[in-house]
């Protein structure tokens, strides 16, 4: 199945890119999304465990089902200042 991957901020550096579309296994998860794209791209390794995850535009956890025609983000932590 194909789900869309939208990365901000810095995540657009390390992935060149700000969306890509990606193939994923039926029933995977976004965490198994996520670790997929950090062999892809492995700069996106240094911010595993801080990553804001969403899908579909709501915050979503690892452990989230994706769907075909999924829209993923990719988000540093916010930061204040």
């Amino acid at each position: 199945m194909k789900v869309t991957v939208l990365f901000f901020s810095v995540l657009r550096e390390i992935a060149g890119t700000d969306r890509i579309e990606r193939e994923t296994s039926d029933g995977a998860t976004l965490g198994e999304l996520v670790a997929d794209l950090e062999v892809r791209f492995p700069g996106l390794a240094a911010w595993d465990g801080r990553l804001l995850l969403a899908v579909n535009g709501e915050y979503a956890d690892r452990s989230t089902p994706i769907a075909a025609g999924d829209e993923v983000a990719l988000m540093p932590p916010v930061q204040g200042g």
